[in-house]
């Protein structure tokens, strides 16, 4: 059993700092879970106390079912990969991956099989004489990985463990990590990061943590769902705003006319719009923002569009990102276009607001329910 629940876990540093309030979590047996969320809001704190690194002011901490608020670290069959790697420069890759085998007197025969096994999974046989500065940073990371492995742990804990690498070698280790989750078998994989591509990419579910303010307000959970979840049904405009790059496009406005399946909105340019929403809990008149991703926003005139003067345009190759004058000042609305595409700053363009692909959010920065489906589609690859 490697499963993981918090409930109603707090922590707070005297009567003055809380950094995690009210949480409420179940990692499944085998489960990839990823904590997300912006700098402050408490991902690793929460990492250490399920690690046991930190105490809990209050709450419940359950490991395969079993209480562990008060058990030693050591007992509670975790394991914690360091953003900083935490090896020890003195040893060698073979020492530094059977130290803790070793410290718990394990038979020399065992942990060599565990070594080597771990050594051939990561691709570090040829560096198993080697000392931590003769590495390269991707390996060094996967040493500490391996220190992980070979103590065959029922709970991974990562602790943002890319950030120290460059763009490519983060790709190419992110895969790494996904292919070993894979291989765990039962054990589950709870995983920090600030980049929420690494969060979109691996997680099974992801834990999108408020920060600041809103915690004291909504509690430290902002979201908890599969990745597609925070993507297409975000709960809020803090989850919305987060999950996405470039964010989401918000244009605020007026609530005309709300039915079950659509809500009619007048923006603050006078332009009305209809939204797959259902808006029924709010009274016309109320303050509102509807929201679209760049990607779902099209180029052209279209049944409901706006027109507005480019700003400036990233080109990217995939795609071109034209940044587009909203009306308010250092806020442009973003919108993602062919990367054949090229529109010069003071060229005016037209960005077309599918119905569908609308999101409507109330005064309070809470999401209506969207009355679209939108499914995992299965795409047949045939040789």
């Amino acid at each position: 059993m490697a499963s993981v629940e918090l409930q109603s876990a707090h922590k707070s540093y005297g009567n003055a700092v809380t950094v995690l309030r009210d949480v409420n979590l179940a990692v499944a047996d085998g489960e990839f879970c990823v904590f997300v969320g912006p700098s402050g809001c408490g991902k690793s704190t929460l990492l250490r106390s399920i690690a046991g690194l930190e105490r809990l002011s209050s709450g419940r901490l359950l490991i395969g079912g079993r209480e562990m608020n008060d058990v030693a670290p050591a007992r509670r069959g975790v394991a914690m990969v360091f953003q900083s790697y935490a090896l020890f420069p003195h040893l060698t890759v073979y020492e530094n991956l059977a130290f803790g085998l070793t410290l718990a007197k394990v038979d020399k025969a065992v942990i060599d099989a565990k070594v080597q096994e771990a050594a051939r999974v990561l691709q570090l046989q040829p560096y198993l004489d080697r000392k931590p500065k003769a590495l390269s940073g991707g390996q060094r990371q996967r040493v500490a990985i391996g220190r992980a492995i070979v103590r065959e742990p029922g709970v991974f804990l990562f602790d943002e463990p890319l950030s120290n690498l460059d763009a490519a070698l983060r790709a190419q280790t992110r895969f790494e990590i996904a292919r070993l989750h894979r291989s765990f078998g039962q054990a589950s994989t709870i995983y920090v990061t600030h980049d929420q591509v690494e969060a979109m990419t691996l997680a099974d579910r992801i834990l999108l943590l408020h920060a600041g303010e809103a915690v004291a307000r909504h509690g430290s959970v902002a979201q908890f769902g599969t990745p597609l979840q925070l993507y297409h049904h975000p709960r809020s405009v803090f989850v919305a705003g987060f999950i996405g790059s470039p964010k989401m496009n918000f244009l605020p406005g007026t609530l005309l006319s709300a039915g079950p399946a659509e809500a009619r909105v007048r923006l603050r340019c006078g332009t009305e719009l209809t939204v797959a929403a259902d808006a029924q809990r709010l009274t016309p008149g109320a303050e509102v923002q509807v929201g679209i991703r760049p990607e779902h926003a099209e180029a052209g005139a279209g049944t409901q569009h706006l027109v507005r003067e480019v700003l400036w345009q990233e080109r990217l190759g995939d795609s071109t990102c034209l940044y587009l004058d909203s009306g308010t000042p250092g806020l442009p609305w973003v919108l993602r276009v062919d990367g054949r595409a090229c529109a010069e700053p003071g060229q005016r363009v037209a960005m077309s607001l599918p119905a569908s692909h609308l999101h409507l959010f109330d005064a309070d920065g809470w999401a209506l329910e969207r009355r679209v489906d939108i499914a995992d589609q299965s795409l047949a690859l045939t040789a």
